[in-house]
């Protein structure tokens, strides 16, 4: 919701005066509390397991209940039970880092997940319930749809988990090979033990799975059921070559989505050639909880120092545009997050801002850039589903910048340079093009910067008097010492 917010005011005088989004959650009612966080299930499965520091993890919508959570648990367990409030990056994810700040033995999360795998804790998913109205959601399905035989693969955001078993008993009545996603890593749930289909081929997908059989993923419709959210933004990129249908139960309202993924694949495309131009990579740590982050980092780094590039690493929490406009020797940047976070619309950025698979393509000249998306690093790791190896020599190749408009190269060779003192020879290839001798580092852009820093000049200041400076507060500043009262 937007609400009024103002800073710095006092005396009548209001110097910032703006609107900002704030989320405020409606406090849920004593009775429905145990059922909506489903407390019994928790307290069970910390007792089970002997947990004795459980944090709970809330976003901050539902904040305004985690102190009745909280209660209800310590009562019914030995453990101690603590509140994770303000997460350090996002809230879809598990926040293990302030977990590990108070030794806790694991983590609920409560709220939307991405699903995203952990490595250091074991977490119970809680995603609560908004309700749905299944018959409505079907009718409005029926209209979108009238084709019995049209093959359809329905997905749903994780609040609406509680409702699939009786939403496919009624779709399958009407469209009988239509396809019902279940949520990765929740195999114990019994809602989703009844929706899994045995069949030959299946696919995983931002946290999501379904069975298509001998069909390619290109035939099907997706039906996603759920508000426009980064899941449903991430949902489109990722299955790009589908037409998406919507249905969203707090409007009732079901639709076709008519997004230009062509236009937002191009922008994707535009972006992955000026990291091609770039010399200079900014990789920055946009999670430390999802598994292989490090992996992914350093083989990021690897990659990147291939092709001839320079790279530096951040670490710097929720990703916004102040922070990242500190660091403007960076040409793009690439974010490591999970994968509902790591597909930024970077318009409003300084510079651009990639995906790993995205940096990869720029890098990677095995790999081919072919309209894919895949937001999920894991997959483009060794051992990954569309892991692609890097060239055991990435020679020197020189082509035109689709952005430029000029020549550039990809890859070093280090025979083609001979540093001596501080000028550099270089020598030219075949073509007549000068070969490139690596990225210039965040120093050398320093040195060209003609505002580098104060300096501290020791002994050249020349000592001054004081002098009686402002006093008051920063809305109204008066001159010359306060009057006494």
């Amino acid at each position: 919701m937007s609400t009024s917010a103002s800073a710095f005011s006092g005396d009548g005088n209001e110097v910032i005066h703006r609107e900002v989004e704030t989320k405020k959650g409606e406090k849920t009612s004593d009775l429905d509390i145990e059922e909506v966080y489903e407390v019994a299930r928790c307290a069970g499965w910390i007792r089970e397991n002997n947990f004795k520091k459980v944090s709970l993890q809330f976003p901050d919508e539902l904040l305004v209940d985690s102190a009745s959570v909280s209660t209800r648990l310590q009562n019914l367990t030995d453990a101690t039970i603590f509140i994770l409030g303000d997460t350090s990056y996002g809230s879809c994810c598990v926040d293990e880092v302030a977990a590990q700040h108070y030794s806790a033995d694991a983590v609920i999360h409560f709220g939307h997940a991405c699903l995203s795998p952990t490595r250091r804790y074991p977490v119970l998913y809680v995603f609560g319930r908004r309700p749905l109205d299944v018959p409505d959601c079907c009718e409005k399905f029926r209209q979108l749809f009238p084709n019995r035989d049209k093959k359809i693969v329905v997905l749903y955001d994780t609040i609406y988990l509680h409702a699939v078993g009786t939403l496919r008993e009624l779709l399958l009545k009407s469209h009988p090979g239509v396809v019902l996603s279940k949520l990765k890593d929740i195999s114990t749930d019994k809602t989703e033990t009844e929706i899994q289909d045995t069949d030959i081929q299946s696919t995983t997908k931002c946290g999501r799975n379904f069975t298509h059989g001998q069909n390619a993923i290109e035939e099907y419709s997706m039906f996603y059921i759920g508000a426009e959210s980064l899941t449903l933004t991430n949902l489109i990129m990722t299955f790009n070559k589908c037409q998406f249908y919507t249905y969203d139960p707090e409007t009732k309202k079901g639709r076709m989505e008519t997004v230009n993924v062509n236009r937002m694949l191009g922008k994707r495309f535009r972006n992955i050639d000026m990291a091609k131009d770039a010399k200079i990579i900014g990789i920055v740590a946009g999670t430390l909880g999802v598994a292989d982050y490090l992996e992914i980092i350093n083989r990021l780094k690897s990659i990147i120092k291939e092709a001839g590039k320079k790279s530096y690493t951040f670490v710097m929490g929720k990703v916004n545009v102040p922070k990242m406009a500190n660091f403007l020797e960076i040409d793009v940047f690439v974010l490591v997050a999970c994968p509902e976070n790591s597909m930024i619309d970077s318009r409003e950025f300084y510079k651009p801002i990639l995906t790993p698979y995205e940096m990869e393509v720029a890098c990677n000249r095995n790999r081919e850039w072919d309209g894919t998306l895949l937001s999920d690093y894991r997959e483009i790791l060794p051992g990954g589903a569309a892991f692609v190896e890097m060239p055991e020599k990435m020679e020197a190749m020189t082509d035109v910048s689709l952005v430029t408009g000029s020549l550039r190269t990809l890859g070093v060779n280090k025979e083609d340079a001979v540093v001596k003192n501080e000028s550099a020879i270089m020598k030219r290839n075949d073509m007549g093009v000068v070969a490139n001798v690596g990225a210039a580092d965040a120093g050398e852009f320093l040195k060209a910067r003609t505002w580098q820093g104060l300096e501290e000049k020791l002994g050249e200041t020349p000592v001054i008097a004081v002098e009686e400076g402002l006093s008051g507060i920063a809305v109204s500043y008066s001159h010359g010492k306060p009057e006494a009262s």
